[in-house]
């Protein structure tokens, strides 16, 4: 996956801002996912991802239907923020100790 910056988690929280609860974990961790494949992709072929992107969170994001983007004081929208950043914190916890 390519570097991350705000605007991955924000837009990957609008992502899942946009479906049903219940499938919020399950969209998040394909998103993460996708931008990996993506990435790798990339560095292989040189070309973006013809389904996911440039390797990016942000660009595996807005391949979907994204919510407007709220203020903070959204719970429904700081859960899925808080989601987006557990699941970078696992992904990226793993990749540092393999």
């Amino acid at each position: 996956m390519r570097p991350l910056m705000h605007g991955d988690v924000s837009c990957a929280a609008r992502a899942l801002l946009n479906v049903p609860a219940s499938a919020r974990a399950r969209l998040c961790r394909r998103l993460v996912h996708e931008a990996g494949e993506a990435y790798a992709h990339m560095q292989r072929t040189g070309k973006v991802h013809p389904l996911y992107g440039n390797g990016s969170l942000m660009s595996a994001a807005r391949k979907r239907v994204l919510a407007a983007e709220p203020r903070f004081d959204d719970i429904e929208y700081c859960r899925c923020f808080e989601m987006v950043l557990r699941r970078l914190a696992t992904v990226l916890g793993r990749a540092a100790t393999a």
